[in-house]
């Protein structure tokens, strides 16, 4: 693992862009190098495999825990209950239940709705028309923070192809008034910040490649 990548990085970035270090497949002490370098974001995708690390490192308050991945309906009030931002939530019906849930455990997650944009069988996410028709109701769910949208484009895009899908994600955000749009990997993540993303997904940038 290479940090001198993650502070390279860091500097380039403009400050209201966020790293998000993309945890999954690295171990604990990873994380507690990354930390120790001043990160404090880090985002997960299976919740076993983020569990365990977030008992290993309980002693590190200031690590802010991101759920990132596909959400699966039986797990959510674990999510709720272990994660204090959610990016993923790709449905209504997943959005509606988290708001349950939330209220029954008296928490107030940080919520992005994922988004689809392209025609991509491999993604799923709220298509824009439905989110626009359904904005009313989402936006009376009690117990959930709005705070942005997320989207991942198709692999294999050109640069341009790559801003254009993330500008029409950053547009849809500020129709809606949302701050946030999670968006940009390690491949397009120059792109997604010339577009207007606040938080970037940053794995094999930082952590080097998944063994």
């Amino acid at each position: 693992m290479n940090s001198s990548n993650y502070l390279e990085i860091k500097n380039k970035i403009p400050l209201n862009v966020n790293i998000l270090a993309v945890s999954k497949g690295f171990k604990s002490q990873e994380i507690k190098i990354i930390q120790n370098l001043g990160q404090n974001d880090f985002g997960e995708s299976k919740f076993q495999e983020a569990f365990e690390k977030q008992l290993i490192l309980k002693d590190c308050n200031q690590i802010k825990w991101h759920f990132i991945g596909r959400i699966q309906s039986n797990k959510i009030r674990k999510i709720v209950q272990n994660f204090k931002y959610i990016h993923s939530v790709d449905s209504f019906e997943k959005l509606q239940k988290i708001s349950n849930i939330s209220c029954q455990e008296m928490k107030n997650p940080l919520i992005m709705l994922q988004v689809k944009l392209s025609d991509d069988p491999t993604k799923g996410g709220f298509n824009p028309e439905l989110l626009i028709l359904k904005w009313r109701e989402i936006k009376e769910l009690k117990n959930i923070r709005l705070t942005g949208l997320m989207t991942i484009n198709p692999k294999g895009l050109s640069s341009k192809e790559n801003y254009d899908l993330f500008k029409k994600c950053r547009s849809l955000a500020d129709s809606l008034q949302l701050p946030d749009c999670s968006m940009g990997m390690s491949g397009d993540w120059e792109e997604a910040i010339d577009a207007g993303s606040t938080w970037l997904r940053l794995g094999s940038l930082i952590f080097g490649d998944r063994s």
